[in-house]
């Protein structure tokens, strides 16, 4: 009944405005000109002639194309023709979809010329033929008239058919009008189950070709007229990548069924296709991808993602990837509570915006790479072998200078500094504290920041921005709330001898992040990571001579830099260059999922297609997506997935196991996290055996009860 009542609502709406302008107006087509064009002024029988109803609007005003929206009408034309010629169908050009969101309509401004071919008889005899049609529309400003007029033109039966000299103008109109699409293939989706009148509907586009790769920025639907539901206006989640775009839009439902079809304009910048597909669940096999399921909807209020956005950066201070940098705040907090209160608040704030600048500069590199038509993930910087090597020089730097290897002067170079910086009291140490923490962070994941992150992935700039700002602001918090506050610093011990050992102690959880990254590295560099680590014993030999005999040493000074510096060129040159050849990684990503994917007989290579052949099976199937920098996911791994309890029941209920690889960032892997709404891993999927039921989507962080649940849950 209140289907029914909304759309009796919206028609009777309709109707009194028309009523109503036909009552205030003084005339027709005030504030339109019809005029009726011909490509041909003499045409042979038999052939085709296109025929275009030019209207001409006043400055403010506009008429509607044959979906009008959520108000208007549309133009209508009605011909009067001598026998022997046919009109065909209307060739409506791209109109413009005109605001407010509420009631959007689908218009043409200034002027639009409506096509429509106009097929000749053979038996038509020479001479000239009077060509009218009776045009009708709606033309609306302020308000809305309808409004109507006649249109004619002459057209002479000769031998051969001449252009006119509206054939020009009438070609730049055809150019405007939708064509069918040849380069990609298109599908819509529902994206949750049936259930009240509004619901959201997917569209995926991809371009199978590498040269037909879509540049396109912006992405919209103008969908064909409906009385049972509407396709509304607003467009969300727009996905932007190398050869796919994907975007929602909500769908009304007024009476009977939801549509198993839509038709329709889609619209790529300011070009426009026609289109006709199919409407599916995300439960039925989507073409390249997983019998998939329904992940839950994207959150819609910002206010909330930025809340949990909060909450995961707080929580990251608890970590295993920052744990290092806490040992140092503590150190830090410890040296500087004999100061005044507002050194001490200084402190936090520098802290603060070294967090906070960084959070941008990752927040700008994920813009970038948007723009530049790839997938981005959290923690992405870590699938860049180059970068892998360069921070675990810093860190290895870090370390070494918290052993007292080395100590920083203000002659000091850029990366000796570096490394001394974290353990430096002051302004410079709280700020480059602040950049590691970032930094060491990124690989990590946690409770509320994956659902955080998934919805900032799919915003504009200016959202993302703001998320990232979110994260940054809760991981920096504790500290910036214990240095606004100085008296709490009485809880801490005084400083003493103790903080030396202690400064010293904290080198080793730096040498444990040392480790940890030269296993990262090696995905990339396979067996060859061993010359990073005999790189590294250069650089640490370089950094005893310059701190020993360079720094502590009373003669030949100089010397003894020129002579650490060579060791850090040789090791340079033979480790890196000529050993790992560091800039050109060896072993690729493919590899890397292969062989982590078969280490385990039980678990096989993750792909879209296995995922799909094993449900159509009738089989449960357990996805991991993990990625070797993602410490979050290897503690999930040898705690609550890779153990007996778990192995042992998957092979008692006949279930099949997939690892999916995200340590280089494979697009495959990156569009199925934003299915599901997440930025990065882990991320595990359990799906029922049942081809129609949805995965069971677990939390970050896991335990072997919750894995062990969801097991249970599939099997039921």
């Amino acid at each position: 009944m209140g289907e029914h009542l909304t759309l009796l609502v919206r028609k009777l709406l309709t109707l009194t405005a028309l009523v109503f302008c036909l009552a205030t107006a003084v005339a027709q087509a005030a504030n339109t000109q019809v005029q009726l064009l011909l490509s041909a002024g003499t045409a042979k029988a038999g052939d085709t002639v296109l025929a275009g109803v030019r209207l001409t609007m006043a400055p403010g005003w506009h008429t509607y194309w044959k979906n009008p929206g959520a108000a208007g009408k549309a133009t209508e034309i009605k011909w009067q023709l001598p026998p022997g010629v046919t009109a065909g169908d209307i060739q409506w050009p791209l109109p413009k979809k005109l605001p407010p969101l509420e009631v959007t309509t689908y218009a043409y401004e200034e002027e639009v010329v409506l096509l429509v071919p106009l097929k000749l008889d053979s038996s038509l005899s020479p001479g000239p033929l009077n060509l009218a049609a009776k045009v009708s529309w709606l033309e609306c400003k302020d308000s809305c008239i309808p409004a109507a007029g006649d249109a004619q033109a002459s057209l002479d039966i000769g031998p051969e058919t001449k252009a006119s000299s509206d054939a020009i103008t009438l070609e730049a109109w055809q150019a405007k009008v939708p064509v069918t699409a040849k380069t990609f293939n298109a599908q819509a989706l529902w994206q949750k189950p049936a259930g009240g009148d509004d619901r959201p509907l997917l569209f995926e586009l991809d371009w199978p070709a590498p040269g037909d790769t879509p540049t396109h920025t912006t992405a919209d639907f103008f969908p064909a007229a409906s009385d049972s539901f509407e396709i509304e206006a607003d467009v969300t989640n727009v996905l932007n990548s190398a050869n796919e775009i994907e975007f929602t839009k909500p769908v009304k439902k007024f009476s009977g069924d939801w549509p198993k079809e839509v038709s329709g304009v889609l619209v790529l910048d300011d070009k426009a296709y026609e289109l006709e597909m199919p409407v599916t669940d995300m439960s039925a096999v989507v073409p390249g991808g997983t019998i998939a399921a329904t992940p839950p909807p994207p959150p819609v209020s910002l206010w909330q993602m930025l809340l949990y956005a909060f909450i995961g950066g707080l929580i990251l201070n608890i970590m295993p990837c920052v744990l290092p940098v806490i040992a140092l705040k503590i150190l830090g907090f410890v040296s500087e509570a004999k100061n005044n209160a507002a050194h001490v608040r200084k402190l936090g704030l520098i802290y603060t915006a070294g967090v906070l600048l960084s959070f941008l500069a990752l927040a700008a590199l994920v813009i970038s790479v948007k723009l530049a038509g790839h997938k981005a993930g959290w923690g992405m910087q870590f699938g860049s072998p180059i970068f892998l090597v360069c921070l675990t020089t810093l860190v290895t730097l870090v370390a070494l200078n918290l052993f007292g290897v080395f100590e920083v002067t203000l002659g000091g170079g850029t990366l000796d500094k570096a490394g001394d910086l974290a353990s430096r009291p002051g302004a410079a140490g709280a700020f480059f504290n602040g950049i590691l923490a970032t930094i060491l962070a990124t690989p990590c994941t946690a409770p509320f920041l994956g659902v955080a992150l998934g919805f900032a992935f799919t915003q504009p700039s200016s959202i993302l921005v703001l998320m990232f700002l979110a994260v940054g602001t809760g991981l920096a918090a504790p500290y910036l709330l214990l240095s606004l506050n100085p008296a709490w610093l009485k809880f801490l011990p005084k400083p003493g001898v103790w903080m030396e050992k202690f400064k010293i102690a904290m080198g080793f959880p730096m040498l444990a992040t040392v480790v940890w990254l030269l296993s990262i590295a090696s995905s990339s560099y396979g067996k060859n990571v061993v010359w990073l680590g005999v790189f590294l014993v250069f650089v640490a030999t370089a950094m005893w001579v310059f701190g020993e005999f360079a720094q502590r040493g009373r003669k030949n000074k100089g010397i003894a830099a020129l002579v650490a510096l060579g060791i850090f060129i040789c090791g340079y040159v033979f480790a890196l260059e000529n050993q790992l050849h560091w800039r050109k990684p060896e072993v690729s990503g493919e590899a890397g999922i292969e062989n982590t994917a078969t280490s385990n007989g039980l678990w096989a290579a993750w792909s879209p297609e296995a995922v799909t052949a094993a449900r159509v099976s009738g089989k449960p199937v357990i996805v991991d997506f993990t990625a070797d920098w993602c410490l979050t996911c290897r503690v999930n791994k040898q705690t609550s997935i890779d153990i007996d309890s778990v192995s042992n029941k998957l092979k008692a209920i006949g279930a099949v196991a997939f690892n999916g690889d995200y340590t280089h960032f494979p697009d495959s892997i990156t569009a199925e996290l934003n299915r599901y709404n997440r930025a990065g891993v882990p991320l595990v999927l359990v799906y029922p055996a049942d081809t129609n039921a949805p995965p069971i989507v677990l939390p970050e962080v896991l335990t072997p009860g919750i894995v062990m649940e969801a097991l249970n849950k599939v099997t039921k």
